[in-house]
C-alpha cells in the first residue's frame, strides 16, 4: 500500500533533519589506548573518572557555540545575525559587531531619549560623514540672500574663516557631548544665542538654518553613508534639533523629519539666488577647506565643487563640474562607504572639538570665550534667560 501524502513529507523532513545532524555533528576519530592509561568512565564515556561531569556548552552573546562545546560553529539563521558584519574586541574583552550601536538606539525611546540617540549617531556611527555633512549644511544657507550678504558684512567668513570655523563647530559640539542641561551646554547656547541677537535675523532665516541640520546630514547619509538612519533615528534626530531650536527662540518650528525637509525645500526654492556678499562668502569657505590639504588644495577645492547640487551651482553662479569629475568624486566616497562599514564599530566617542580641522585653539578653549561678542541691539535680550553673564573674552 502506497503511503499517504502527510506520511511522506514527515519522512523527507526526517531524513533531511538527519541529513544536516550528519553534517554539523563532530567528527571521531577512533583511538587506541596506550599500555597504563586510566580507562575512560562507564557513566561518562567522554570524561576520565574522577574529573567533572559535562556541564552545558559555552556561547557567546548570540547563542553561538565556541571551541570549549567541540562543535563545529553554525551560523545562525536569525534575522538579527544574518548580516553582523566585522567583530572586534572592547574593552572587557567581549566581541563587539558592527550593529550594536544600532541595536542599542533600537532599544531607546526617540522622543525620550533623543540626546542619546544623536550622540551615538554623531561620535559613534557616523563621526566623519556628519562633519562633512554639517559643513555642507551651514554652506547652503550662503544661497539664501539675506544669510550670505549679512556674512559677508561681518567679514567673519571671509577674513577670520579658519576662528568661525572653529567657534562654530566647537560651540555646537559642547551641546552634543554636554546636554541641554549641563553647565557647557547652557553656556554654548548662551554664546549662540548673544552673537545671533547683535544684528538682525529673521525668524524664517533662523527656522532655514535649523532645517538644514535636519535634512542634510540624512540626505548625505543616504548618498554616501555606510547605511541609512533608520526612522527611529530620524525621529530623535528631529526631537533634538527641536529643542535645540526652542533654545533658540525660534518659533514654528518643524515637528518631524518629514515636516524640516518640506519647510527646507520650500524656503530653498522661493529663496536661493545670487548675492555677491554670498559668493565672497561661499569662495572664502571652499578656500579654506580646501587649505587644510597643503599641494592637493586644488584637487579638494574641484571635488567640493563636485558635490554641489544644480541650485547651489546656480546660485553662486558657478561653472558646473564635468561629468567625469562628478562620477569620480561621488564613486569614491560610495567606495569609502563600504570600506567602513566593514570596519568594526567605534568604542569610544569622537567629538568634533577632535576633529584635525579645529586649528584655532591649540592650548584649549574656554566656551564663553567663543564667537564674536557684537553690541547687542537695544529692544530685546537674549530670548532664553539665564542666570549668569558669560565671561570676557581673554
Amino acid at each position: 500500500m502506497r503511503p499517504s501524502r502527510g506520511r511522506r513529507a514527515v519522512t523527507r523532513v526526517r531524513a533531511a533533519q538527519a541529513l544536516r545532524e550528519s553534517r554539523w555533528a563532530p567528527r571521531r576519530r577512533r583511538r587506541t589506548r596506550p599500555k597504563g592509561e586510566a580507562p575512560r568512565s562507564a557513566t561518562h564515556p567522554g570524561r576520565r573518572p574522577g574529573s567533572p561531569a559535562p556541564g552545558p556548552p559555552a556561547t557567546t552573546g548570540s547563542g553561538h557555540r565556541t571551541a570549549r562545546s567541540g562543535a563545529r560553529h553554525r551560523p545562525s539563521t536569525s534575522p538579527h545575525h544574518t548580516k553582523i558584519g566585522p567583530v572586534g574586541k572592547g574593552r572587557d574583552g567581549h566581541q563587539v559587531r558592527r550593529y550594536d550601536w544600532l541595536r542599542e538606539i533600537r532599544r531607546l525611546d526617540p522622543e525620550r531619549d533623543f540626546l542619546r540617540i544623536y550622540r551615538i549617531i554623531a561620535t559613534h556611527e557616523f563621526p566623519w560623514d556628519l562633519t562633512r555633512a554639517l559643513e555642507l549644511a551651514l554652506y547652503r544657507t550662503y544661497a539664501v540672500p539675506s544669510i550670505g550678504r549679512l556674512l559677508a558684512e561681518t567679514a567673519e567668513l571671509t577674513d577670520r574663516t579658519q576662528k568661525r570655523y572653529d567657534d562654530t563647530a566647537l560651540l555646537l559640539d559642547a551641546v552634543v557631548e554636554h546636554g541641554f542641561d549641563s553647565t557647557e551646554g547652557r553656556t554654548a547656547i548662551r554664546r549662540i544665542n548673544q552673537m545671533h541677537h547683535g544684528y538682525d535675523i529673521s525668524n524664517e532665516d533662523m527656522r532655514y538654518v535649523l532645517c538644514t541640520f535636519v535634512v542634510v546630514p540624512k540626505r548625505w547619509l543616504d548618498a554616501y553613508g555606510w547605511r541609512r538612519l533608520t526612522a527611529h533615528e530620524q525621529q530623535a534626530v528631529a526631537a533634538y534639533y527641536r529643542t535645540l531650536g526652542r533654545h533658540m527662540g525660534i518659533a514654528g518650528i518643524p515637528q518631524t523629519y518629514q515636516d524640516f525637509e518640506r519647510c527646507l525645500d520650500a524656503y530653498e526654492a522661493a529663496h536661493f539666488g545670487w548675492d555677491e556678499g554670498g559668493r565672497r562668502v561661499s569662495d572664502a569657505t571652499l578656500d579654506l577647506m580646501a587649505g587644510w590639504y597643503g599641494p592637493l588644495a586644488p584637487v579638494v577645492r574641484g571635488a567640493s565643487m563636485a558635490l554641489l547640487d544644480d541650485a547651489l551651482l546656480a546660485a553662486f553662479r558657478y561653472e558646473p563640474p564635468a561629468p567625469a569629475v562628478r562620477k569620480t568624486v561621488r564613486g569614491a566616497l560610495k567606495l569609502r562607504a563600504r570600506a567602513v562599514r566593514l570596519l568594526p564599530p567605534r568604542r569610544t566617542p569622537h567629538y568634533a572639538r577632535q576633529n584635525p580641522e579645529i586649528k584655532g585653539y591649540p592650548n584649549g578653549f574656554r566656551l564663553a570665550a567663543l564667537g564674536t561678542f557684537p553690541a547687542a541691539r537695544p529692544t530685546g535680550t537674549c530670548p532664553v534667560p539665564h542666570g549668569e553673564e558669560p565671561a570676557a573674552p581673554e
